[in-house]
C-alpha cells in the first residue's frame, strides 16, 4: 500500500507504507529511527550518524550530510529517504528525488524536535513508540536548569568565530533554560562574529562546544582575554542534538550548567 504525505517544506511524498528500507541522512533522525525499534529497516546512514553506539555501525554509511554516494544509496534500494532541511542541501534532495521518495523534516526548535519524532512515528507506523519517546523527553526536560536571564553565547567555530543564532534548535534549548542569547539579533542562524561583538554582548557565560570545532580548555585564555568578566564553559555538543540524545541532556545540563 502506498501512502502520500506532505513534508515540512510542502512537498508531497508518496512511498510504500510502512517503509521496509529506510535511508536517513541526519544523525538525530537516524538515532530516532533506532529508538522507535526500526533497526531492521534502516539500510543507510551518513558517516556522522554515530548513535546508538555499538548498533549504528552495522548500517552502511552511504553519505555525509552535505555529500552523497548515489551508487551506494542505489545499492541499498531504499523505499524512503529521510533528510533534514538544515543538515542536508536542497541539491541533495533534488538529486535523490529523481530516484526515490524523499521526506524533508525541519528542526529549528525544541517543539520542532517533538514534531519530528511524531512525524517519524507516522511515516514508519510507530506512532505509539514515538508518543512514548516524546513523553519521556518532556518528563526529563521538566528538570532543565533555570538560568534566570543570564546572557550566554554558544560558540561552534574558531577562525572565524561562529555562534548559534536565531531559529536554531540549540538556541531554543538555551531559551528554554532561561538564557538570553544576544546573538539572535545578528544576521543568519550561525553568524560569524568578531572579538568586538563578544565584548559588546556583555555575556555572563560563553559555551565552547566540543563540535563541530573541538574546543578544549586550552582555548579558555583567548576568550578570557577578550571578555575578562565572562566565564568560559566547555560543553559536549552532542548533548545539544535533537532526538533520543534529549533524554540524556537534562541531567547533563543540571551537572554542567550549574550556574
Amino acid at each position: 500500500m502506498n501512502k502520500t504525505v506532505v513534508d515540512r517544506v510542502g512537498r508531497s511524498v508518496t512511498f510504500p507504507f510502512p517503509p521496509k528500507r529506510i535511508v536517513s541522512l541526519c544523525p538525530g533522525i537516524t538515532d530516532t529511527l533506532f529508538a522507535l525499534d526500526l533497526e531492521e529497516k534502516i539500510v543507510g546512514r551518513t558517516r556522522f550518524c554515530i548513535y546508538p553506539k555499538g548498533i549504528v555501525e552495522n548500517v552502511p554509511a552511504v553519505a555525509g550530510t552535505k555529500d552523497i554516494k548515489l551508487e551506494a544509496i542505489q545499492d541499498v534500494r531504499p523505499d524512503l529517504i529521510i533528510v533534514e532541511k538544515e543538515e542536508n542541501t536542497k541539491e541533495i534532495v533534488e538529486q535523490l528525488e529523481k530516484f526515490f521518495p524523499v521526506y524533508v523534516a525541519e528542526v529549528q526548535s525544541v517543539d520542532d524536535a517533538y514534531v519530528m519524532i511524531e512525524e517519524i512515528g507516522t511515516l514508519t507506523d510507530r506512532d505509539a513508540a514515538a508518543a512514548k519517546l516524546i513523553n519521556s523527553i518532556q518528563h526529563q526536560f521538566a528538570s532543565l536548569p533555570k538560568a534566570s536571564s543570564k546572557r550566554i553565547g554558544y560558540v561552534i567555530w574558531r577562525k572565524p568565530y561562529m555562534v548559534v543564532g536565531k531559529d536554531t534548535y540549540i538556541n531554543s534549548l538555551l531559551e528554554k533554560m532561561g538564557f538570553v542569547n544576544p546573538f539572535t539579533e545578528a544576521e543568519g542562524r550561525y553568524p560569524a562574529i568578531t572579538a568586538d561583538d563578544f565584548q559588546n554582548a556583555k555575556l555572563d557565560y560563553v559555551l565552547l562546544a566540543s563540535e563541530p570545532f573541538p574546543f578544549k580548555e586550552k582555548h579558555f585564555k583567548e576568550f578570557m582575554d577578550m571578555m575578562p568578566e565572562t566565564e568560559p564553559v566547555l560543553v559536549d555538543g552532542e548533548m545539544f542534538w535533537y532526538g533520543p540524545r534529549m533524554l540524556e541532556a537534562a541531567a547533563y545540563f543540571q551537572q554542567q550548567l550549574e550556574i
